[in-house]
């Protein structure tokens, strides 16, 4: 019998589990528990993978599958370095990610889920010290813009967002953007975070959260007042001057 050693995880970018395929009738466990050592390293301690050993009459991926149908449509990497490099894309999150759950859970104008989008983006930055997601934000005339959010919706306008886009669809499933969080890094805190965030703010209205953020000595008060669309809203003024923008 052949045995085969799976390392699993999942490629958000590219819509696939993705597996490190070790097979034979003689593993080299070291060099796997090494591989394994070299994944956490680069990614975190957290990075979601799993292990999974079976034996087969085969060496091939194929005999795999017809062992467990749970390995079908996954894709196997050949490379370490490739694998991880695949996994580090997932690590870190884009605006885009969070104004998607969002919609899960609040219904939006393009206003509203703006707002929501930076007011977790800043209440995550000043608990944690580190960003929640890598976009830039800009100081536009109704208050801070975050890049991908604005690209993805604006032309809706004053509608409310119809919800039809907020999952990641991969082989052929339709998984949670939930998940997409929870597999970057600290997903667990930036999840529990964006929550608190939005049960402080999400009954409010657009106009409420646009008020919110113009007050003054805010962060966007500091950063052009929305005088110029590209003024960036840096994160050590937001740091500085969240505090003044937050809801008492």
């Amino acid at each position: 019998m052949i045995k085969h050693y799976i390392i699993l995880g999942s490629a958000y970018s590219i819509g696939k589990r993705i597996a490190l395929h070790y097979y034979g009738t003689d593993l080299s466990m070291d060099k796997i528990k090494k591989d394994l050592e070299s994944i956490c390293q680069v990614c975190g301690e957290d990075v979601s993978i799993s292990t999974h050993y079976v034996q087969t009459e085969a060496e091939s991926w194929s005999s795999v599958i017809r062992l467990d149908k749970f390995f079908e449509n996954v894709k196997v990497v050949s490379d370490l370095n490739d694998y991880i490099e695949l996994l580090k894309r997932d690590r870190n999150l884009i605006g885009l990610d969070i104004a998607k759950y969002i919609l899960t859970k609040i219904s939006c104008t393009h206003l509203k889920l703006e707002k929501l989008t930076y007011l977790c983006y800043a209440d995550y930055l000043c608990q944690e010290g580190e960003k929640l997601f890598d976009d830039n934000i800009y100081a536009y005339k109704l208050g801070p813009v975050v890049e991908t959010v604005y690209k993805k919706y604006k032309k809706h306008g004053k509608n409310h967002l119809e919800e039809d886009n907020t999952y990641v669809y991969t082989d052929g499933k339709v998984l949670p953007i939930r998940s997409r969080i929870l597999a970057s890094k600290n997903g667990v805190n930036k999840l529990k975070s964006i929550d608190k965030t939005l049960d402080k703010y999400g009954n409010l209205e657009a106009s409420d959260l646009v008020q919110l953020t113009h007050e003054p000595m805010s962060p966007w008060s500091y950063s052009g007042s929305g005088k110029s669309n590209q003024q960036e809203i840096e994160d050590s003024i937001i740091l500085n001057y969240h505090k003044n923008e937050e809801l008492i």
